[in-house]
């Protein structure tokens, strides 16, 4: 089972595929799509969703776990995450990848078993998961790879998640 997790930004959205073999989770592959700050808000929204949708025909996800938005202080900065979501989201629904959302207090409940753990913290248990070497997966893709172990924590046996999904 193939499992793509999405982490949205407006700049970097990171990703990552864990190739799931029983109850065992490996990492296959990781990344940004980065979309330059100094680009307009549509032409960003556009390499996004043309990212992941490359992605999506690389890889070819059995399902696809986003990161839902969380409550910003400013306004304009949790539209602008919606923006991105939406087009993560259209790019997975597109090519029929089953999708499951998760807050951000339950991707790192599920990954360190503490709902405000820090940046720092949730990197560090993605590492130990995975087997990694190192002092923790840092940035945007270890967020992405969180979301990932999540839905896999929530969801068990993964089967049962695309069963009925695409044909």
């Amino acid at each position: 089972m193939i499992v793509l997790g999405v982490d949205p930004g407006s700049v970097r959205t990171g990703w990552g595929v864990l190739d799931w073999q029983g109850s065992r989770a490996r990492l296959s592959d990781k990344g940004v799509i980065a979309a330059p700050a100094r680009f307009s808000l549509p032409e960003r929204l556009r390499l996004i969703h043309e990212g992941v949708a490359a992605l999506i025909a690389r890889v070819n996800p059995d399902l696809m776990a986003v990161e839902e938005a969380f409550h910003a202080a400013n306004v304009r900065t949790a539209l602008v995450l919606g923006h991105v979501r939406g087009v993560v989201l259209l790019a997975g629904a597109a090519a029929g990848v089953p999708i499951r959302e998760f807050p951000p207090a339950t991707i790192k409940q599920q990954v360190t078993g503490n709902g405000r753990a820090d940046k720092a913290q949730v990197a560090l248990m993605v590492e130990r998961h995975l087997g990694l070497p190192g002092a923790g997966e840092a940035g945007d893709a270890a967020d992405a790879l969180a979301v990932a172990l999540c839905c896999a924590h929530q969801h068990t046996p993964l089967a049962a998640l695309i069963a009925g999904g695409r044909s």
